[in-house]
């Protein structure tokens, strides 16, 4: 089969959050197994500033929207057995950040992606045919949308089917009806059952809509996702969409994540020995100027600062955290919790520490140096740094929402069973609750290794999860 993996962001070329990670790996497995997988992304300022020089592929592509000519070039880099081919359209992609700054989206968002989605079909003719469009998130939802109307009669797009996977329903591309005639969109599909949410257009719904069928990145997830808290206003239609609704768990990249090969860490280590662990964590103290303490757990997090990831009640509850812990954030987001962060890590000077950004190797340090990695999301379709954790020994203590619910079982004392620690409640105390009780195991040292031993033992790799995509992909 022929693949095209189309996502607003692609690890390591453009990255701000697990989306990136998850294209940048699946299409690789996919193409081990003897398929041919290509993927088509914007050509951001980000690629360029990461060090990637793409070679022009076609140059002066031509398509019409809004009933003008517009032109742009398809670039093509070949990485790891995938062809990755980029849409150069400097007015549109040549900015500092990918969707907006941290004062806000950007203004012309609509017409970015919609033109993104015009792009991919007018370079399709030049890739070559394909069997699977697999769209990702709502900045390819106008994909589905423009076949199924534009190009029904268009015999290259026959027999190409199209796979539409949902990574975080909360994000779904909404944008004044105003835009609609300029994205080539008839008044007619302006309604309930097509692409009208609340009288604003929908991405999301367009995607959801016209695809063959329609994923999310868990079980857990695709089932919340059916409900009044979690659908997000297009839970009616999931539910009527149902039977062409699956649930498949994201894989983690080993070859990537795994502290035996990590080449940003202070010492590797493995399952069979984590004596490097040690090094690791005087390594992120030092990093983050925190009092190293061998007898203390350091917990992390790396996230975006939001409250949908819980951040209100981390801040609720340090200085009850700190009584038994030292803590360390990775992450950026709302203008007011990056200010709260870098406040609490001058109050609490030695013991927090903050970095108020994007940085891949330091992310990698921390699953590494240390204890415990907290997840207290409000909802969490997959999660990817859970099982990161589980790799790198350190152990996950997380809110039973979505795949952070699939994937992490709470560790008995009794049995010696589990990988983590995880809460049902988004409240303060539930959060300080589990943490309490990952401390009280951090105590002991003979059952935190027994636990250190069954984290490390879970395995994530794509395997699973590449073998669930195909069989998704022949079945359509």
């Amino acid at each position: 089969m022929n693949i095209l993996f189309i996502s607003p962001e692609v690890f390591p070329f453009a990255k701000t959050g697990g989306l990136a990670d998850v294209i940048g790996a699946l299409p690789e497995a996919i193409a081990k197994k003897g398929h041919t997988s290509s993927i088509i992304l914007p050509y951001y300022q980000l690629v360029k500033k990461n060090g990637f020089k793409p070679s022009v592929f076609k140059k002066n592509i031509s398509l019409r929207i809004d009933n003008r000519e517009e032109l742009f070039n398809l670039l093509l880099l070949k990485h790891n057995g995938v062809d990755v081919y980029f849409i150069e359209k400097n007015e549109y992609y040549n900015r500092e950040f990918l969707y907006g700054t941290p004062q806000g989206d950007y203004f012309d968002n609509a017409f970015r992606f919609g033109f993104y989605a015009k792009a991919i079909l007018a370079s399709i003719p030049h890739i070559g045919k394909q069997d699977i469009l697999h769209c990702n998130d709502w900045q390819s939802g106008l994909v589905p949308l423009y076949i199924k109307t534009h190009y029904q009669n268009n015999p290259i797009f026959n027999k190409t089917k199209v796979l539409f996977t949902i990574h975080n329903m909360a994000y779904q591309g909404l944008f004044v009806k105003d835009v609609v005639p300029y994205l080539d969109i008839s008044w007619d599909l302006f309604n309930l059952s097509g692409v009208e949410f609340w009288d604003k257009l929908s991405f999301m719904k367009a995607g959801i809509v016209f695809s063959d069928a329609i994923s999310t990145v868990s079980k857990g997830y695709s089932k919340e996702i059916l409900t009044a808290e979690f659908g997000f206003g297009l839970d009616g239609l999931l539910r009527a969409k149902e039977k062409d609704l699956y649930g498949i768990i994201n894989g983690v990249d080993y070859s990537v994540w795994s502290p035996s090969v990590d080449k940003f860490i202070a010492e590797k280590y493995d399952e069979k020995d984590l004596g490097g662990k040690a090094a690791c964590k005087k390594d992120l103290a030092e990093a983050f100027e925190i009092k190293y303490n061998a007898k203390r757990p350091l917990i992390a997090m790396i996230t975006r600062l939001a409250e949908q990831k819980g951040i209100d009640l981390v801040v609720n509850m340090m200085t009850d955290i700190l009584k038994d812990s030292d803590f360390v954030i990775l992450g950026f987001g709302d203008e007011k919790y990056n200010n709260i962060f870098q406040e609490l890590a001058k109050k609490y000077k030695g013991k927090v520490g903050v970095s108020v950004k994007f940085d891949n190797a330091l992310s990698h340090k921390i699953e590494a140096g240390a204890d415990m990695f907290l997840m207290p999301s409000r909802y969490e379709p997959c999660g990817l740094n859970q099982m990161y954790s589980l790799k790198y020994a350190t152990v996950p203590i997380v809110r039973a929402v979505g795949g952070l619910d699939d994937t992490i079982q709470n560790f008995n004392p009794a049995t010696k069973k589990g990988n983590g620690f995880k809460f049902k409640d988004a409240t303060n105390e539930a959060l300080l609750g589990s943490i309490k009780e990952a401390v009280a195991i951090f105590k002991n040292k003979k059952l935190w290794d027994e636990l250190l031993k069954n984290c490390v033992l879970c395995d994530y790799s794509w395997e699973s999860s590449a073998e669930q995509y195909l069989k998704l992909y022949k079945n359509l």
